[in-house]
């Protein structure tokens, strides 16, 4: 590979938006790798800004950069199937608990009980609140 065909740090940096600690971060982990060094600026191949866009998809998705590493093979990425079925199984969950957080809110902003701890949507809301606190407290150690 000739210094033509490669980006430098900064260049990738600011073509995926992350910011150069990111990616050598990325690198250190074996999600990315650079093809060399123009002084001390980093060469990565030009398809690195593809693979970096799969990771910021794996990790909005919510898996962790281990997960998305084991889908990254030397012939190119290769999806685990089960594993996104079961994220999109997860975040169905979230997507559900969030509206019913969303509409509670909007009732109790609504609400005309003399007390929210009066109100069985306002204590509903509670309720999703403190399950939402846990599935999140949940995510945060498996990431």
């Amino acid at each position: 590979m000739s210094n033509s065909d490669a980006l430098d740090i900064g260049k990738v940096s600011k073509e995926s938006g992350l910011p150069a600690s990111t990616l050598r971060y990325y690198e250190e982990k074996g999600l990315i790798k650079s093809n060399g060094r123009n002084g001390l600026r980093r060469l990565f191949p030009v398809n690195v800004l593809q693979r970096l866009a799969l990771i910021s998809l794996g990790r909005t998705a919510g898996l962790s950069l281990d997960e998305i590493g084991s889908m990254f093979t030397p012939q190119g990425p290769e999806i685990n199937r089960e594993l996104l079925i079961s994220k999109a199984d997860e975040l169905d969950i979230k997507i559900k608990e969030l509206t019913a957080m969303r509409d509670g809110l909007r009732h109790a902003a609504a609400c005309q009980a003399p007390s929210h701890f009066e109100c069985p949507t306002f204590l509903k809301l509670l309720r999703v609140a403190k399950k939402l606190k846990k599935s999140g407290q949940a995510l945060e150690k498996k990431s």
